[in-house]
């Protein structure tokens, strides 16, 4: 099969076509003829040498497919051979045939294309588990989402809006902050030019936001706690801005706050499983009924995957990067 696969750490221009057998199975796991493959920031870091890749994963890159069911033991799944599927795994969706957990696995939402449900996994597993399960967002409370253009940002903003949830989001332009509001954000805020703790805290009289979902750390540790509201999470998903910052204790303490964290890519099937399972009952009737949508910024063949991490790195996109492959 033809595949993507990473020559060296390096640019972009180290990611080369390349053949490779198809994957073997293993037990509990079904093949998938690809049709397209989602571009996420963890793959850059791979890319770079800067995300080891799980024991027993594929070196190659690509953490989420969309394509058709081939071979596999189906058991008592409700698929078939056959049939068109998303679904998020630890590596090798760069490639034309790629090995899936069958437990992390989903149907193409009712009305979406199979290149639309290939942008779903890596995103909506993340956001569910880290704001949903992990920080526990629950009915009547508010959201800030750091980097809401993001394919996370736009995950989140849009299922906590169709929740009923109010949401804040920052983002590195004033175009791309419009863009979070007509994705459902109550206000997007420009992080180059404005204070997102000081805009938030007016929209909320001084509150404060219930949890925010934070892709930069550094700098931004400080600023997020006072932005907190009293019992409020931050859940730490990457570390764009750095893997230090300064944590006042004594605000944990006093207003009893939790400063979280978590990766996906090394949690246990078992795991993902029951997140897959939340999010076939929760989000994608929500999916189904156009309440959310998977935002796509540009699409690339796979041989071109170079080019996809170089407009990746950019950050001048707004939702997701695809590779399709033929």
């Amino acid at each position: 099969m033809k595949a993507i696969e990473i020559t060296e750490f390096g640019a972009p221009e180290v990611l080369q076509l390349c053949e490779r057998p198809l994957p073997q199975l293993k037990s509990g796991e079904i093949l998938i003829k690809v049709h397209a493959a989602g571009v996420n920031r963890p793959d850059v870091f791979q890319r770079q040498g800067n995300y080891p890749v799980p024991p027993g994963a594929s070196d190659l890159p690509g953490l989420e497919v969309a394509g058709e069911i081939v071979d596999g033991e189906l058991g008592d799944s409700g698929f078939r051979k056959g049939d068109l599927v998303c679904a998020l795994v630890q590596g090798g969706g760069y490639a034309e045939y790629c090995a899936a957990p069958l437990a992390q696995c989903l149907p193409v939402p009712a009305g979406l294309t199979v290149l639309q449900a290939a942008a779903l996994p890596e995103t909506f597993f993340t956001v569910w588990s880290n704001v949903f399960e992990r920080a526990r967002l629950s009915p009547g409370e508010t959201l800030l989402v750091q980097g809401g253009s993001s394919g996370i940002g736009v995950t989140a903003i849009q299922i906590a809006t169709a929740l009923g949830h109010r949401v804040f989001a920052t983002a590195g332009s004033d175009d791309k902050c419009r863009a979070c509001e007509e994705l459902g954000a109550e206000l997007g805020i420009n992080y180059r030019t404005e204070d997102f703790e000081g805009v938030v805290k007016a929209a909320t009289e001084g509150r404060g936001v219930d949890v925010i979902l934070d892709m930069v750390g550094g700098d931004y540790l400080p600023r997020e706690i006072k932005t907190l509201a009293d019992d409020g999470r931050l859940v730490v998903i990457a570390l764009l801005g750095g893997a230090k910052g300064q944590l006042d204790l004594s605000q944990i303490l006093r207003r009893r706050l939790t400063v979280t964290g978590s990766t996906l890519r090394p949690r246990p099937v078992e795991f993902k499983a029951y997140i897959a399972a939340q999010l076939k009952e929760r989000v994608w009737p929500l999916l189904a009924s156009g309440k959310v949508k998977p935002v796509i910024y540009q699409t690339f063949p796979l041989e071109q995957a170079a080019q996809a991490h170089a407009l990746m790195e950019s950050s001048a996109h707004v939702g997701k990067i695809m590779l399709t492959v033929s």
